[in-house]
């Protein structure tokens, strides 16, 4: 729902794009692409993904129209090697985990996205050598997102608790 709020978080969202250099592109790490692989986007027009149910119609007929960015995805292989990494070219999109985040911080939607999924094979220690292995995006003008949450029961949530989360999660 914050894709169609304004609130503490949609406006971190707008005051940080305010706050930092301009990116030629994105690569958001979305939670939401949870997959047995190490899959990145590299179509030139990825879709708006709705990857969710039980919200009101205004949310699944928000559209998310970035441009993708081939030539990044093929940097961000380059950058992961050994590790393989499988271009999707027509599978998957920017799911929400990725569009309601940037809905704010770029809403004209004009800057090139990619995601990366995160791969269930890998441990923990894993994920963070792929992130060391994609430092140098940063000093490439790409802004490195990670989005989403890997943990949230939504039938256990207080919808009118504000910003606060349980403990647990």
């Amino acid at each position: 729902m914050n894709t169609l709020e304004v609130n503490t978080f949609t406006e971190a969202w707008r005051s940080l794009a305010g706050r930092i250099p301009r990116p030629t592109a994105i690569l958001c790490v979305s939670a939401h692409w949870y997959t047995n692989v190490t899959a990145v986007t590299a179509m030139v027009s990825p879709r708006t993904i709705h990857d969710f149910s039980g919200f009101p119609e205004e949310l699944s007929r928000v559209q998310y129209g970035a441009p993708g960015s081939p030539d990044l995805a093929h940097r961000v292989a380059d950058l992961l090697r050994p590790v393989p990494v499988v271009l999707d070219t027509d599978q998957w999109g920017l799911d929400h985990g990725t569009w309601s985040v940037l809905a704010h911080m770029y809403p004209d939607a004009d800057v090139p996205v990619v995601q990366l999924s995160i791969d269930a094979r890998l441990s923990v220690s894993d994920h963070v050598r792929l992130g060391r292995a994609l430092a140098p995006l940063a000093d490439e003008g790409v802004l490195v997102l990670g989005s989403g949450n890997v943990v949230h029961n939504l039938s256990r949530m207080n919808w009118g608790a504000g910003d606060t989360g349980f403990d647990w999660a």
